[in-house]
């Protein structure tokens, strides 16, 4: 994780939006020193999410890049959520 100052993410933002579309990890813009915002990729749709769980696999253990990555899994919250939706 890379930290940055509020100057450094206005004149690199580009750069920056770049860094974590491709790496997957964040960087946090701070103000004198101190945390204020986290700059992290959307994850559009479930191949950039794999992507992203892949490229944390040394951090992660196997177990729980499967189950965040089950598909199965997946489509049941999806389910349970439209059904709870419809519910209000």
């Amino acid at each position: 994780m890379k930290t940055v100052t509020v100057h450094e993410a206005k004149t690199h933002l580009s750069r920056y939006l770049a860094e974590v579309e491709e790496t997957g990890e964040e960087i946090i813009i701070a103000r004198r020193d101190k945390p204020v915002a986290r700059l992290v990729a959307v994850v559009k749709d479930r191949k950039d999410r794999a992507a992203l769980i892949g490229s944390l696999s040394g951090i992660l253990s196997e177990e729980t890049v499967e189950y965040l990555t089950d598909a199965a899994r997946d489509a049941e919250i999806e389910e349970d959520f439209h059904r709870s939706s419809e519910a209000l």
